[in-house]
């Protein structure tokens, strides 16, 4: 299946085709108001908080966290590995909600953080479920990989031709849970170019007061 790539021009244009901005007073952008995606099947709309006057969520707010282990995360994480802002996700979010079964969007964090809300259109796979490290065993990330990511086992090896394009996130630039992920499914030989990653993660989305779902 022929892999996912966005331009900042396709994305311009794919992201105008979403329909006229609205009369918001806080857009996601001067040409869009708002964006409609499937959570768990139904429809939500992810938008900008209208309250001129909001602040950060408080469990967004803590600036200085240890280090280590939260330390701050560079813009590269890993050689093509391509780092998205939160315009790319939003069209990511847009794709797999149109149809693209072949694109993913996953929260990689704990339970407990998922908790207090994540993005629309996200599917929660603790970062612990793919690390061996964490008591992850090689049936279970297998099953992640075959059952989810779309990666085939062929006579023993994977076969990476139809896997997701997968957009991994968590809690932000300081947060060490995607980042792991992502280095855990380089090693196994998931192609660089179909790992995507939004270093801003909920710590970003939160600042920009856009939508966020809590589970049911």
């Amino acid at each position: 299946m022929k892999n996912i790539l966005l331009t900042a021009g396709t994305l311009f244009i794919s992201l105008l085709f979403m329909g006229p901005a609205s009369a918001l007073d806080v857009q996601i952008t001067a040409d869009i108001g708002s964006v409609d995606v499937m959570h768990n099947g139904k429809k939500v709309t992810i938008m900008r908080n209208q309250d001129t006057s909001n602040t950060i969520n408080p469990d967004y707010a803590k600036t200085s966290r240890e280090c280590p282990p939260f330390c701050i995360r560079p813009i590269k994480i890993a050689e093509g590995v391509e780092t998205l802002g939160e315009l790319e996700v939003i069209q990511y979010l847009k794709m797999r909600s149109d149809g693209a079964d072949n694109v993913l969007i996953i929260d990689s964090r704990t339970p407990d953080w998922v908790e207090k809300g994540t993005i629309p259109g996200s599917i929660n796979i603790p970062w612990t479920k793919l690390a061996p490290e964490k008591g992850a065993s090689f049936f279970e990330i297998a099953s992640i990989l075959q059952k989810q990511f779309g990666v085939v086992d062929k006579e023993g090896l994977w076969s990476f031709s139809k896997a997701k394009t997968i957009v991994l996130f968590c809690n932000g630039m300081w947060c060490g849970q995607s980042p792991r992920n992502i280095a855990q499914l380089l090693e196994i030989g998931y192609p660089a170019e179909k790992i995507k990653w939004y270093r801003g993660g909920m710590q970003n989305w939160e600042a920009l007061g856009l939508t966020t779902v809590k589970p049911k």
